[in-house]
């Protein structure tokens, strides 16, 4: 019996229109090969509609996204729109409404991609940042006072609570144990008094109860100093909210190119859907001109079928990936080629 699942697209602003079909082609070759099928519901969700009708998605936009088993999404941000609208009028709504408290992020050096770094060599850099993604430092609390006077204040509260350190360290350790056996902590507990302190309180507490993981802690200044100079040291990474943030774009860096690397916004216990969706933006300077790389969409997209319980076609996809970077001259504007995004997605397919 073939299990289908209920996907939403959201394709979002500038390249995003133009990744997800090529994740969705890939995604129904592996689903006729593993006997699953994917049914589409696409929601016109973006900046474009904020600016035609005052919001980025419907009043009832959260009720419409329920019932179904997972998110794919493209890309948000466009110029003209601020992009703290742009992510507050969708994104942190729908992880935040979703309890999508985990945003995982994989990075690997692969085999045909030359990193800038020089000591990043495939097949011994591959890092999972595993951020906290509901609370930390992007919280609602604070506000403005005497705006447009020389007196004007902001203050923005970080908040971190034991319910949203203890279920992330959790997820990390449980990560760590399933992969290499090692886990490190960003910290800055040497100049934040009160919130990074109870972070390491809490991560240690955690750490007793995975006695199969070797973990430290590194603060986050000298943490994404050892990023660049010895990134292969490194297995899962736990980070909060900003600063996993600053980590997985510093570490998709590392590996030679931000137009490759997924993540995923877990909701572990699914009582809601996850939502998947690649790094790097909308990119307005080259959408329309058919050139952007789809593989961090598609990557995502190996994510999200691994999340739905398809952990054999995740592989075959992410297997295509590195097939395709290390035995084909086929490569997107952005990795050195000419090929166009359908060019590209037209090679992957034919390597799975």
């Amino acid at each position: 019996m073939t299990t289908n699942h209920r996907i939403a697209l959201i394709p979002g602003d500038g390249i995003g229109a133009e990744v997800l079909p090529p994740a969705q082609q890939v995604l129904d070759v592996l689903g006729r090969r593993h006997g699953f099928s994917l049914s589409y519901t696409s929601y016109d969700w973006s900046c474009e509609r904020y600016l035609r009708e005052g919001a980025m998605m419907p009043a009832d936009g959260l009720d419409q996204l329920r019932d179904k088993d997972a998110i794919l999404l493209g890309a948000v941000g466009y110029p003209g729109v601020p992009d703290h609208v742009s992510l507050w009028g969708l994104l942190i709504p729908i992880r935040r409404s979703f309890r999508q408290y985990v945003n995982l992020r994989p990075i690997r050096v692969f085999d045909g991609i030359e990193s800038p770094v020089r000591g990043a060599r495939p097949g011994e850099v591959d890092i999972v940042v595993v951020r906290e993604n509901a609370e930390g430092e992007y919280s609602e609390i604070g506000g403005r006072l005497n705006q447009g006077t020389s007196e004007e204040l902001a203050i923005q509260e970080a908040v971190f609570t034991r319910a949203g350190v203890t279920r992330i360290a959790d997820y990390a350790f449980s990560l760590a144990a399933r992969r290499r056996g090692r886990l490190t902590s960003a910290t800055k507990s040497n100049g934040i008094i009160h919130t990074m302190p109870f972070w390491d309180e809490l991560i240690a507490e955690r750490a007793a109860g995975h006695p199969d993981v070797t973990w430290d802690q590194e603060h986050i200044d000298a943490l994404a100093a050892k990023f660049v100079l010895d990134p292969a040291r490194f297995d899962v990474v736990v980070a909060s909210n900003l600063f996993g943030d600053i980590l997985s774009d510093l570490a998709a860096a590392v590996a030679g190119s931000i137009g490759i690397a997924p993540s995923a916004n877990l909701n572990p216990e699914r009582d809601f859907p996850s939502m998947f969706e690649p790094v790097h933006g909308s990119a307005p300077d080259i959408a329309g001109q058919g050139i952007a790389n789809p593989l961090g969409a598609i990557w995502s997209a190996a994510l999200m079928i691994d999340h739905l319980g398809h952990g054999a076609a995740a592989k075959d996809i992410t297997d295509a990936i590195a097939a395709i970077l290390a035995k084909s001259d086929t490569r997107t504007r952005d990795l050195g080629g000419t090929a166009t995004t359908a060019e590209f997605t037209d090679k992957l397919i034919e390597l799975l």
